[in-house]
């Protein structure tokens, strides 16, 4: 009875928008909030209630993993009502009493990063576009398929750097590479990419030869702090990654920053970023990104400005990064039978579930994705006057 109340407590809070259906253990049902539901959330056995006391968001997130939740309907539109409710336990302090641990040094970013990266090309390149892009696209129209919009994403960055030929560009976390190598291509400047992950390397690697650029361009398997003290770069690029670097290094990668930028030079950052203020999630830090955190909007500027990054533009780009996750969870979807023989169905419903719950998270404005154009000190006065030169 006891567990049955804190449920019934529990979900009146969490559900007070659009209606939700629970189905409990026992066969009885209940409607939390207002209108008809679409979604159906049923509970195959209860969750202990200590554990939903000790992280809700680890404990209902495990659950569905492992087959004792089962949700028809839209995971995306779950989440979402849950995130618009103001007492719902994704606000509650008192269900997030827990939190991994999280560490930064050297040696435990690589291992992070290899845990996510390193699942595999093949893994990925079953629902990322054939750019092997995995951040943000930028959607300039309404109908840009999933390639256009990441190449939008890459000549918009490229532009706003008003980057002129035969300098040098460093790409922190470069990724897959595209980046990089279209600026090395499309812009014709020097381009060298960091990445801590084996598999993206390699990929880099293969991307370079089989285009012809080894003349101009480089990738190194490196932590971007081991970069020599007198390297600069007329431009820096860094894409999703501040996320990766933890609240205790978020100071010291602005500082990397503006110590790789030469004078004058121009960087753009581009990364998720809490208006409210820096987060975590216990279910997706243990699972899907060990060591993450997203920073505050102000958390971001504070550690720019202390360290003479001057801020020239920045621009949200929450909806966009809406749309990205929903149409990578759509290609997941297509693959769902090839992912589970490659892996198993626990691993299926655990990236479905983080897909849809990044997309929810975008779409309530729980987190937002911002890119921020830098200079070193007060010289953008070389940049152009008006922003039209980034839509040209």
């Amino acid at each position: 009875m006891l567990e049955k109340q804190f449920y019934k407590t529990l979900f009146k809070n969490t559900f007070d928008g659009k209606a939700v259906k629970i189905v409990y253990w026992d066969g009885k049902t209940a409607v939390y909030g207002k209108g008809n539901p679409t979604v159906t959330v049923t509970f195959k056995e209860p969750i202990p209630i200590r554990d939903v006391i000790r992280n809700a968001s680890i404990a209902l997130g495990e659950g569905y993993m492992d087959g004792k939740i089962q949700i028809d309907g839209s995971i995306e539109d779950l989440i979402t009502i849950a995130y618009e409710s103001p007492k719902s336990f994704f606000h509650n302090s008192k269900l997030i009493n827990y939190l991994p641990k999280v560490s930064h040094n050297e040696a435990e970013s690589k291992k992070d990063v290899q845990e996510h990266y390193d699942i595999g090309n093949d893994f990925y390149r079953l629902w990322l576009d054939e750019t092997m892009t995995y951040s943000c696209a930028y959607f300039e129209h309404p109908d840009d398929d999933l390639k256009t919009a990441q190449l939008n994403k890459v000549n918009h960055i490229l532009k706003k750097l008003a980057i002129k030929p035969h300098r040098k560009l460093l790409d922190i976390g470069c990724g897959w590479g595209t980046l990089m190598l279209t600026a090395a291509q499309k812009y014709s400047v020097r381009v060298v990419g960091v990445t801590l992950s084996q598999e993206q390397y390699d990929y880099v690697n293969a991307q370079i030869k089989k285009l012809g650029l080894q003349d101009v361009a480089e990738v190194r398997l490196e932590d971007y702090r081991e970069l020599g003290d007198d390297e600069q770069y007329d431009y820096i690029t860094s894409v999703g990654m501040f996320e990766h670097v933890g609240k205790e290094n978020l100071g010291q990668y602005f500082a990397d920053v503006a110590k790789y930028l030469a004078p004058k030079g121009v960087a753009l950052i581009h990364g998720i970023t809490r208006q409210q203020g820096g987060a975590l999630n216990g279910w997706i830090n243990k699972w899907i990104f060990p060591g993450g955190y997203v920073p505050g909007l102000t958390e971001n500027l504070g550690h720019m400005i202390d360290n003479g990054l001057q801020i020239s533009d920045m621009e949200s780009l929450r909806r966009h990064y809406q749309k990205t996750t929903e149409m990578w969870d759509q290609n997941f979807q297509k693959v769902r039978d090839q992912v589970a023989d490659m892996f198993d169905e626990k691993f299926v419903r655990m990236w479905d579930l983080y897909l849809q719950a990044c997309a929810a998270s975008f779409k309530s404005g729980n987190i937002d994705v911002i890119q921020y154009l830098l200079t070193k000190g007060p010289s953008g006065h070389d940049m152009p006057m008006t922003r039209e030169y980034m839509y040209k």
